[in-house]
């Protein structure tokens, strides 16, 4: 499914067999929080929801469990499934869970980084560089941060690592606007991939943590402006 289609978000016509429907719907309802397409405040109703996906409400609940999880919807007692407000706590909770669980995966990624992860990575910075759409953008710089920490053969720590860049993405979307976003993050993109190719593993751990922390606090004091 293309990453234009899901920032639609369009409804899943029962073509993808890939992963189990709680899996589906997660992923759908995910990219619909996150591009705004389901706003803050607003509430999932499960009836509706398993009418879309052709589901009963068994594969719901679980899609709203694992969404809950990530910080993506919260529940309410008798008052249902809610998108949460943008809270600058959480971006900051988000920031610094980043910043220690992606210099962790980086620490035991290092030497086992490859030329086909570094290109990858490089093509990454090109991609978003070449666009000026704040979707691709934020797509391709997930695909970057991704590549360099996923030789670290930490499949838990990865799949944690993957929801907080979930959460994140949902902040960045509603912020971006008023953010000077593109041009400094693949400045800064560049300089850590040139440490992580040196295997500068002090340098790039530092590089990776202030990059994350810098942009964090950039949101929040973007979100404190807004309310």
């Amino acid at each position: 499914m293309e990453l234009e289609d899901l920032i639609q978000a369009k409804p899943w016509d029962g073509r993808d067999t890939d992963g189990t429907l709680a899996d589906r719907i997660a992923y759908t309802l995910a990219e619909r929080i996150i591009s705004g397409a389901i706003g803050p405040g607003a509430r999932l109703r499960q009836d509706h929801i398993a009418t879309e996906f052709k589901a009963s409400h068994v594969p719901v609940r679980e899609a709203f469990r694992r969404l809950e999880a990530q910080g993506l919807v919260q529940s309410e007692p008798r008052r249902g499934v809610r998108v949460p407000a943008l809270d600058p706590d959480a971006v900051l909770e988000v920031t610094e869970m980043r910043a220690a669980l992606e210099t962790l995966a980086l620490r035991h990624a290092l030497d086992r980084i490859g030329p086909d992860d570094l290109g990858a990575a490089r093509a990454a910075i090109e991609a978003g560089e070449a666009s000026r759409d704040i979707r691709i953008w934020e797509a391709t710089n997930r695909r970057f941060h991704r590549v360099l920490i996923a030789p670290c053969g930490m499949p838990r720590l990865l799949a944690s690592i993957d929801d907080l860049h979930r959460a994140s993405a949902r902040f960045l979307f509603a912020t971006w606007r008023d953010l000077d976003w593109q041009p400094r993050s693949d400045h800064e993109h560049r300089i850590y991939l040139d440490a992580v190719e040196r295997r500068a593993a002090v340098e790039a751990c530092r590089l990776l943590e202030g990059h994350i922390r810098d942009a964090g606090h950039a949101l929040v004091r973007q979100l404190r402006s807004l309310s």
